[in-house]
């Protein structure tokens, strides 16, 4: 009789598609191989990432090759994978079922996502490799923002710091409404002052841009804040700043006193960091002069938190605002006055805003 058929071996697909534009990802997982470090600077949203060279490994893989020639090195990066790939299927793949479908990627497709893949498939999973890596799903991303805010309608919320603008982008989401919170994806509130943590990376900011308007419905308008160019050390894409420069939207004006209130309750965390505080205002030095900042930073040094807001709102930050707001935003041509920043104001009017049609804002009388 015949010898039996040896079992058959499930080999690696290969892609080159990606999703997005309201199609989700056709994948149980999306996985990526590259360092720690690579992943930290970008990588697709929602990718866990299980290296199969750490970065120590793989810079002195590099070094071998550079030394030695090829063979030596890919003799040390496969004894290096063999046990990272051996820890990963202990660990992390060991509640995977059969049905389980993952995406893997590298930088660009090749051996490291290939070394983890054909495992993957031998073991028996349906497992797919990004063709071309990260280096494709980054072209994705570049071509995707010059082409994707084109498509959606934009309606831009202005006014001087401040004035409560995110907690209304917040008031008018709870109201079913889209939104586009630059900010947040930012890690940033756009001023000097404004960091509120370690910023992403401009392409980690990119990516996380682009999974947020991938949300967004051309049906709808955005909500948006009228932010500059650039939110803290990133820029927004050219495309994204285009559009909502040429978006009509409301401008909302808050009593300063309410502003100062709102200020100090945003920046609390500062303001328990004195230090950290002046040295920021020290970066106005060659805008305001050396007598303007040593004004500020004795209000600081003293506590007088309403006083250095009120200050820093009457000679810096309105000013600022006063100059670029119709530069920037030409077609912000409403106003509406909040008679205070509480949240009952600032949610009846997100109830007002989503009820006009684009290009129009709703008076809202005090109470």
């Amino acid at each position: 009789m015949p010898p039996p058929s040896p079992p058959t071996v499930n080999t690696p697909q290969y892609t080159d598609a990606l999703w997005g534009r309201g199609r989700p990802c056709p994948y149980d997982e999306v996985i990526d191989v590259r360092s720690p470090s690579e992943f930290a600077e970008d990588h697709i949203p929602g990718a866990v990432n299980l290296p199969v060279l750490s970065d120590a490994q793989r810079a002195t893989v590099g070094t071998v090759f550079c030394q030695q020639g090829g063979f030596p090195a890919r003799k040390l990066g496969a004894a290096d994978v063999s046990v990272n790939i051996a820890r990963h299927l202990r660990e992390h793949f060991a509640t995977k079922n059969k049905e389980y479908r993952p995406l893997v990627y590298c930088w660009r497709g090749g051996q490291r996502s290939a070394s983890l893949a054909t495992v993957l498939a031998h073991v028996g999973w349906r497992v797919t490799v990004l063709r071309g890596g990260y280096k494709t799903y980054r072209a994705h991303v570049r071509r995707e923002l010059d082409v994707r805010p084109g498509t959606l309608t934009f309606r831009v919320l202005a006014g001087p710091t401040g004035s409560g603008k995110t907690r209304l982008l917040h008031a008018l989401a709870s109201r079913g409404a889209q939104v586009l919170d630059l900010e947040a994806l930012a890690v940033h509130r756009g001023s000097v002052l404004g960091a509120v943590g370690r910023q992403p990376t401009q392409k980690l900011f990119d990516s996380r841009l682009l999974a947020a308007l991938d949300t967004l419905s051309p049906a709808e308008p955005v909500w948006v804040e009228a932010e500059s160019h650039k939110v803290g050390a990133v820029l927004l894409p050219a495309a994204l700043w285009r559009q909502m420069r040429a978006s009509h939207g409301v401008e909302v004006r808050v009593p300063t006193s309410e502003r100062v209130r709102y200020l100090l309750g945003e920046y609390a965390a500062l303001l328990t960091e004195p230090e950290a505080l002046k040295s920021k205002l020290r970066q106005f030095v060659s805008r305001h002069g050396a007598r303007q900042i040593e004004s500020w930073c004795l209000l600081a040094d003293a506590g007088a938190w309403s006083d250095l807001a009120g200050s820093l709102l009457a000679v810096h930050y309105d000013p600022a605002y006063t100059s670029s707001a119709r530069r920037s935003y030409p077609h912000v041509s409403r106003s509406v006055d909040l008679p205070d920043a509480s949240p009952e104001a600032r949610a009846e009017l997100a109830r007002l805003l989503c009820a006009v049609p684009t290009g129009h804002a709703p008076s809202l009388a005090p109470a």
